[in-house]
């Protein structure tokens, strides 16, 4: 795959980031609005007076709500990150070679250096993450560190340095707070309903319960589409640039793709269960060898291409 450019790649980036920070917002009060249409006691004689009083006093309340959640999470991402991934920080001292490797790197394109942590993994995986100067890291497994050699490894940081510049690290965590937002109305309100709805008298016709049920099944079906929309806004072709732009970085397509090939055959880190996570690293492909129809489905909706074609189209530079 031809790389695009630099600039252009960011400014596509930035852009997209733009229209989360916005489309958000818009979108959870609309689903608020909906759900106060199919709450409404009569649907037939719908009463929009007051379904526009209840959405103009419950607004402020959610804008509110989600502007505390986005700026806990803007301000404590890093050490979340670090929490669900066990990494921890790296000095010069504790490792040159990497250190080496990532300032080389930087210094030939200009960029700042980010700082450097490592997950106690014999897993070969590694990821960039931060949303600036100041906290843009990248990690990498011990496995990754001690099985790959020197071009491999400057090819994998490459990679995720490709990532901080074409700001899709930026874009990444930024839906990822978004979906965790949506995420946590979602069980709440649903629990509000389940238990809500459990205390209220059985003799009553089974109406309101069968409504209740519908408005949780339709604002669930919601916050799973939203979810793959935000996560989809964050294209699997980030990684193929990603690679491209690495390649064109060090100038050595086929230590990339040895270190893909590598990768593939061990990158699953066991105690990491957040996909939000997961879909931070450079591999968090489908399992191709599923081939069932669910297997076909995971495929469809993965966050990465198969690493299978990342290695065909870097041997083809």
């Amino acid at each position: 795959m031809k790389y695009v450019g630099l600039q252009k790649q960011i400014s596509s980036n930035n852009k997209k980031s733009i229209l989360l920070l916005i489309g958000f917002p818009i979108i959870l009060l609309g689903v608020v609005y909906s759900v106060l249409i199919l709450a409404s006691n009569d649907l037939d004689r719908l009463n929009f007076e007051a379904i526009n009083e209840s959405f103009i006093e419950i607004s402020p309340y959610i804008l509110i709500g989600t502007g505390i959640w986005f700026f806990i999470a803007y301000l404590g991402h890093s050490s979340m990150i670090d929490y669900a991934s066990k990494s921890k920080g790296i000095t010069r001292k504790e490792n040159m070679r990497v250190y080496n490797l990532t300032e080389n790197l930087c210094m030939s394109v200009g960029m700042t250096m980010p700082k450097l942590k490592i997950i106690e993994s014999e897993a070969l995986n590694a990821f960039a993450s931060g949303l600036n100067k100041k906290n843009y890291s990248v990690t990498l497994t011990r496995g990754i560190i001690e099985k790959l050699n020197d071009d491999e490894l400057e090819g994998v940081i490459a990679h995720e340095l490709m990532h901080i510049r074409n700001n899709d690290v930026k874009l990444l965590v930024i839906s990822i707070i978004f979906v965790g937002i949506f995420s946590l109305i979602i069980q709440i309100a649903f629990r509000g309903m389940l238990y809500g709805n459990m205390g209220r008298s059985r003799k009553k016709d089974g109406k309101g319960s069968a409504a209740l049920l519908i408005i949780i099944l339709i604002v669930s079906i919601i916050a799973y589409l939203i979810s793959l929309l935000f996560k989809f806004a964050i294209s699997r072709k980030r990684e193929f640039l990603a690679d491209a732009g690495a390649a064109e970085m060090t100038r050595k397509p086929s230590s990339l793709a040895n270190a893909l090939q590598k990768i593939s055959s061990n990158s699953k880190i066991d105690y990491i269960r957040s996909d939000d996570i997961k879909q931070l690293f450079i591999d968090n492909s489908p399992d191709t060898k599923s081939k069932n129809i669910l297997g076909n489905f995971r495929g469809l909706f993965s966050t990465h291409p198969p690493i299978e074609e990342r290695i065909k189209i870097l041997n083809q530079f």
